[in-house]
């Protein structure tokens, strides 16, 4: 194996990400901004990527200390759980309205996560049309 080749490897698993990190700490820089680098890990695209698909594994992923404060992981698992919710609350509106008819139809709804799912292990920060605008307003990202 060559250098520049396990370089590429090392590209392909590993993405830099910076982000800029609010301080209310006196300790550190007089609550200012400062520029954090974190490294977005294949482990944080699984964990990411299978929040969507399976929301328990994001209600995990918030509820391990070594995962909540990855902003990657923390990002996706509390999108994919308001996309969850979402989405059932369109599977009951479909349901009732065609009179349970739209509860077979509930299979297609989860299509809808394979597109963030993907999105999320090839490392970007995915933005759902509504969903992604409620969790910022709210700051709970």
């Amino acid at each position: 194996m060559t250098n520049n080749h396990a370089a590429e490897e090392l590209n392909d698993t590993v993405d830099i990400a910076s982000e800029y990190v609010y301080s209310s700490d006196d300790d550190l820089f007089n609550d200012s901004i400062y520029l954090i680098e974190t490294r977005i890990t294949a482990d944080d695209k699984l964990w990411s990527a299978i929040g969507y698909l399976l929301p328990i594994f994001a209600i995990i992923a918030l509820m391990r200390d070594d995962k909540k404060e990855r902003p990657f992981i923390k990002y996706h698992a509390v999108q994919a759980i308001a996309l969850s919710i979402v989405l059932w609350a369109l599977i009951l509106i479909v349901s009732i309205a065609t009179f349970l008819f739209g509860s077979f139809c509930a299979p297609l709804f989860w299509l809808l996560t394979l597109w963030p799912s993907y999105d999320a292990y090839k490392g970007n920060y995915t933005k759902i049309p509504y969903v992604t605008a409620i969790i910022k307003k709210r700051s709970w990202v």
